[in-house]
């Protein structure tokens, strides 16, 4: 299969409405199937994409017309991506780690998300909302 051009960025601007998680799984599984990614990784990053979309969604604007951002950076051995809002940002410092023996309808998103990824970041945007930087390298 033909690879993709490397530092490549993908970018999305999506609005804040559920329905279209799904436009970010499908960009994220055509950009990782390009680069190569096995189709176990690909699931694996579906879900924390999902996830970090989800929180978004939650957590980001809630003004008519709010929107969050989806950016894919293709690196030579690495996908990079950066799902970021445009809320009040996340209190960094109380982020809990769940009890996993007695588990929450909600709050276990981060914990998936850095289960599934090799790194993630999550960080206060300069102007507002929050960030959350999730990297997967690609296996040998």
């Amino acid at each position: 299969m033909e690879r993709m051009e490397k530092n490549m960025i993908v970018s999305l601007t999506l609005p804040n409405a559920p329905e279209f998680v799904s436009v970010a799984r499908l960009a994220l599984s055509g950009v990782a199937d390009r680069m190569g990614f096995d189709v176990d990784d690909i699931e694996d990053l579906k879900v924390a994409v999902s996830e970090a979309c989800t929180n978004a969604l939650k957590h980001g604007s809630k003004k008519e017309g709010g929107k969050y951002f989806v950016h894919y950076t293709i690196k030579e051995k690495k996908l990079i991506i950066d799902v970021c809002d445009d809320g009040k940002g996340i209190d960094i410092e109380n982020i809990k780690t769940p009890d996993l023996d007695h588990p929450k309808e909600s709050g276990l998103g981060l914990y998936i998300i850095q289960t599934l990824m090799d790194e993630v970041e999550i960080t206060n945007r300069e102007n507002n909302g929050a960030s959350i930087r999730m990297i997967k390298n690609m296996r040998e």
